[in-house]
């Protein structure tokens, strides 16, 4: 074999190992990507702006996000007078919970107050698991309430009745996920159905 012909078949062999090498690269970024659009509600991965929280649940327990490492976190804000977002929502997640199945045992649901002036821990209590058993109703105080708003970019404030004690509360309808490491993935739009959601909790549990 002429010196002429083994470099033309080196070259050709340096030649087709880039070509797969740039194929390969190409299927990895848009495998990626593709892991990446098959969620169905808004992808927040790669924000870090919730660390954690420290609230009170119906039963008097101290609970944080760290205690549910392990489970995917669904958080959503609201107050038990709610006429409409609130209770609409916890249907929803509690379709959520029968579509999983077994693997809603890896799931928890957080209801935080966002009046807690009037949500008491007892009315949490025969409020809260009324849709799920397994859901947890949380408060603290009105700065506690405040600080973890906050820290999720999220928004309350009240909106005055006839009565002083007949207000209610415009705040943010949505819900936000964790993954079973706790960090936060998904921002979840008020009125998405249970399917979507079943669908991109599914993945988040892989």
């Amino acid at each position: 074999m002429t010196s002429t012909l083994r470099g033309g078949l080196r070259f050709m062999g340096l030649a087709t190992a880039l070509v797969l090498s740039i194929f390969l690269s190409a299927c990895d970024q848009n495998g990626a990507k593709k892991a990446n659009e098959a969620f169905l509600n808004t992808d927040l991965t790669g924000l870090d702006y919730v660390k954690d929280f420290s609230l009170t649940d119906q039963y008097g327990k101290t609970r944080t996000l760290k205690d549910f490492k392990g489970k995917a976190v669904i958080v959503f804000f609201g107050y038990t007078q709610c006429p409409d977002f609130c209770p609409t929502t916890m249907v929803e997640m509690a379709n959520v919970m029968k579509q999983l199945g077994p693997q809603a045992e890896r799931v928890q649901v957080l209801f935080i107050t966002i009046d807690p002036e009037r949500d008491t821990q007892e009315l949490l209590a025969s409020y809260v698991p009324n849709f799920d058993k397994r859901f947890l109703g949380l408060r603290g105080s009105l700065e506690d309430t405040q600080k973890v708003v906050k820290d999720f970019k999220a928004f309350y404030q009240k909106s005055p009745g006839k009565t002083p004690d007949s207000y209610t509360m415009d705040h943010t309808a949505a819900s936000y996920v964790f993954d079973p490491e706790g960090r936060l993935r998904l921002y979840v739009a008020y009125g998405q159905k249970s399917e979507a959601i079943t669908h991109d909790v599914k993945l988040l549990l892989q």
